[in-house]
């Protein structure tokens, strides 16, 4: 590029000729993407093509009425389980935050227990408490009985699988909620304070709606494995969508299209929530 002197003594660069930006050539991607199209095509079409998966036996069961109750009782038990979760899951990390010694360490004690044992242990233990416990009692210390029942009648293989996992997931959610909560710079709690608002409020207004951008992207993947780790209750013979495909395989002995029907809905259940999760993160991303 030259410089020229014009007559006003400043000087001027001269115009240059546009340069044609030519892009890199990547021959080993398209290749690797050719073999990664074939292989996929290969795979899809032996799968396809293939009569042991017995594609019309699982057309035939993917809108049966027992596999549609036993996907029913997958979606409550989920819904119970994470609402059961959340709630105690943000009273434990409101107290693993908190200055009182106790309660942070009720807290803590509680989270490290919970996580520590499988769920599939806890299934188990809640499924068969009537054997330390034969009855339930409520009654005043040293006073009069205010409530009595048998275990086995109050802890049904339901009851069983929401203490299960929901008390688990609790422990998983309250250290997601803390992280949450521990994100949020403490001068604006501190700036809050000091314009008069109560805890309770710079809570709900302040600390809270900024927690939800980092809350949500774990608790959304929370609530799709607890999709998925509700076929744990099959193990205590409640009739989820595994337990139900299991009971018509043993009479049909049709094992492998049930296991697929199976797959298949907990692969649209989870496809769906992973939309609602892409959009509820969306919303609190708003801003920033």
């Amino acid at each position: 590029m030259s410089v020229t002197q014009p007559a006003s003594g400043l000087p001027v660069a001269s115009e240059v000729p546009a340069q044609e930006v030519v892009p890199l050539r990547h021959p080993w991607t398209w290749a690797a993407t050719a073999v990664v199209v074939l292989v996929a095509f290969g795979v899809f079409y032996s799968v396809a093509a293939n009569p042991a998966f017995q594609w019309p036996v699982v057309a035939e069961y993917m809108l049966d009425r027992q596999i549609l109750a036993g996907l029913a009782v997958t979606l409550e038990l989920t819904l119970a389980a994470m609402a059961m979760g959340l709630l105690l899951g943000t009273a434990l990390a409101v107290m693993r935050l908190s200055a009182n010694l106790l309660l942070s360490s009720l807290a803590w004690l509680y989270i490290w227990f919970f996580r520590s044992v499988p769920v599939l242990v806890q299934l188990i233990f809640w499924y068969n408490f009537g054997a330390l416990y034969p009855q339930i009692e409520l009654r005043v210390p040293f006073g009069p009985l205010l409530y009595g029942a048998s275990t086995n009648a109050v802890i049904t293989p339901l009851t069983a699988a929401l203490a299960g996992l929901g008390l688990a997931q609790a422990a998983y959610t309250a250290e997601v909620i803390r992280a949450g909560i521990a994100s949020v710079p403490r001068g604006q709690t501190r700036a809050a304070k000091a314009l008069g608002m109560r805890p309770a409020t710079i809570f709900r207004r302040i600390v809270f709606p900024q927690a939800m951008r980092v809350i949500i992207p774990p608790v959304g993947n929370e609530v799709i494995s607890m999709v998925k780790g509700t076929s744990l209750v099959s193990v205590i013979a409640l009739a989820d969508l595994l337990y139900t495909a299991q009971l018509i395989y043993a009479r049909t002995y049709e094992t492998i299209p049930l296991l697929i029907v199976a797959s298949l809905w907990y692969l649209i259940v989870v496809s769906v929530l992973s939309v609602g999760q892409h959009f509820l993160e969306r919303h609190y991303r708003h801003g920033v």
